[in-house]
């Protein structure tokens, strides 16, 4: 990467790091900010151009951290700020910028705004900063309104006055220990502008922004009614949103044009999804389509062509995204009999084929990493990690409860990362500690150590490929040089060029394709997701060729 180019982003492969699952610096069990600096060689040498950290600020962990107590702070369990400051410049040395995760939707009970908030009492100053209402029916005994919490049941919880009495209730999209704020409230618009200017002053080159289709409400609090027309869902999407974003990238350009906003956008609708990244809004933003698509070409065509049309129109780069943290990983969902992913549909015991989701995972990490545009992966990706059994006792995510038990929850794709050795804790901290979430005991063969010494392995692939996409200009965001063109071999075979020379073929079907059909022939292998012979490309294979 140019750390002088200030498009970088657009093109850019975005490595995540969930903190408390990616290296143990103090021994505790539990991952940190130490651990992550003391790894970055093993970023370097992966290949990305930057780091997006969940957040790593003071939080009593309702949310794994996304219920933030300080905005400005760094949690006692990864480091101190000093940390944070001193792993931006060292990433920045070795030429990786450092993505914030800034969560603005919501903040922790813990907040001393929410703090004061209860202590302040009903009608308050201090409470209008949240959604603070008195309830329905007889004592105000039921909800405001009926809404249900992104984590299941109601999105609202009732507080206790100081005299023991039930009082108001405030509203929580997520867990109860995430009041939502009120972003018509002036406090709530200037300190989050400050926040940001807090971590770009530390040298952060990018914010990613949580949950930001929901910041805006209507003041009113109606039900929900479905269908609403676009803009008008009493949460969802609301126009004032933009607005809220525009005034963030203002914050962000008085920082140079290298400083960039990616919006966390969950919306169905492409073209709703694309104004948020017309100029002077958001420069990025995740596209959730093409992961949660089924292992089809029937499926992740349209989703491509979609998404690259949808970007063209405002001038935006698309993203690429397999996994994060919220989400089943690829090598179990890619072995499953429905292969796409939903939230509502994450039960225990689905059976998967785990040699059927690798190969279907590296030939998915080609494919993706092929395409125009920025390309993120969710650590452990490139090691080829499946979604890890937690037994009930030991989950820790705030889902399964909300769930009343049926919804396993998203800890197994926030495991501890195997470094190397035979048993848990596999390198992550030192030998006979137990990890905060347990690692499964079969997970020697997929230790850093052990994949390093294996030329076949999915962490080969990875290195091998971000290799590949860094040196060749027909790679990574479009330009001059990277024109993007299908080429027809096939309803179950997605083959493209970039640039006059680069093709990218994947085969979702059960019969090997000819390579030489179509307008392929003559042509050399420049990398592929599994062994090819004799021309013929297997299923659920992807090759990167060079044409003569």
């Amino acid at each position: 990467m140019n750390s002088d180019d200030p498009d970088w982003w657009r093109g850019a492969a975005i490595y995540q790091v969930y903190p408390r699952s990616f290296a143990d610096g103090n021994g505790d069990g539990m991952g940190d900010l130490a651990g992550v600096r003391s790894r970055l060689p093993y970023l370097a040498a992966l290949g990305v151009d930057a780091v997006w950290f969940t957040p790593w600020y003071p939080s009593p962990m309702a949310d794994g951290g996304y219920d933030v107590a300080d905005y400005r702070g760094v949690d006692p369990r990864f480091g101190d700020l000093a940390e944070a400051e001193g792993l931006i410049e060292d990433a920045l040395a070795v030429g990786i910028r450092t993505i914030i995760d800034v969560v603005p939707n919501h903040i922790s009970d813990q907040h001393e705004w929410f703090r004061s908030a209860l202590a302040a009492g009903p009608g308050s100053p201090e409470r209008d900063r949240f959604w603070f209402r008195d309830g329905r029916g007889p004592g105000g005994e039921q909800a405001p309104n009926g809404w249900v919490s992104e984590f299941g049941g109601p999105a609202w919880s009732r507080v206790t006055g100081p005299d023991g009495e039930p009082e108001q209730w405030y509203l929580h999209l997520f867990a109860p220990g995430q009041p939502d704020l009120n972003w018509h409230h002036p406090d709530v618009v200037t300190e989050h502008e400050e926040v940001l200017r807090f971590w770009f002053d530390r040298g952060a080159g990018g914010i990613r922004i949580d949950s930001a289709a929901l910041l805006a409400k209507d003041p009113s609090l109606p039900d929900v009614t479905e269908p609403t027309a676009p803009g008008q869902h009493p949460y969802v999407d609301r126009e004032e949103l933009q607005e809220i974003y525009r005034a963030w990238r203002k914050v962000a350009e008085s920082y140079g044009p290298d400083r960039v906003l990616i919006g966390e956008l969950w919306l169905p609708d492409a073209e709703r999804f694309a104004r948020y990244l017309r100029p002077g809004v958001l420069h990025s933003a995740f596209n959730f389509d093409f992961m949660t698509a089924p292992w089809t070409a029937a499926d992740l065509r349209p989703s491509i062509s979609n998404t690259l049309e949808l970007h063209d129109g405002v001038g935006a780069p698309a993203t690429w995204v397999l996994s994060n943290h919220d989400v089943t990983r690829p090598v179990t969902r890619y072995g499953r009999t429905e292969t796409g992913f939903a939230f509502e549909r994450k039960r225990f015991g689905v059976p998967t084929d785990p040699a059927l989701g690798r190969r279907r995972a590296r030939a998915a990490a080609l494919l993706a990493m092929a395409l125009p545009g920025a390309y993120y992966l969710y650590q452990g990706e490139e090691l080829g990690l499946p979604e890890a059994d937690i037994p009930r006792d030991r989950i820790d995510d705030p889902m399964h409860a909300r769930s009343g038990g049926v919804d396993p929850g998203r800890d197994g794709c926030r495991v501890p990362l195997p470094w190397s050795g035979a048993e848990p804790p596999y390198g992550f901290s030192p030998a006979g500690v137990e990890t905060w979430l347990p690692q499964p005991p079969d997970w020697a063969a997929l230790t850093v150590a052990a994949q390093e010494a294996d030329p076949g392995s999915m962490l080969a692939l990875y290195r091998a490929a971000l290799a590949l996409r860094a040196r060749r200009p027909e790679l990574g965001a479009s330009g001059p040089d990277a024109a993007f063109a299908w080429t027809e071999l096939g309803p179950d075979v997605i083959a493209f060029r970039r640039g006059a020379r680069f093709v990218s073929v994947t085969n979702f079907g059960d019969a090997p394709v000819d390579l030489a059909a179509g307008d392929l022939a003559g042509w050399t292998a420049l990398l592929a997701s599994a062994p090819t012979e004799g021309g013929l490309l297997p299923a659920d294979t992807t090759v990167w060729l060079t044409v003569h």
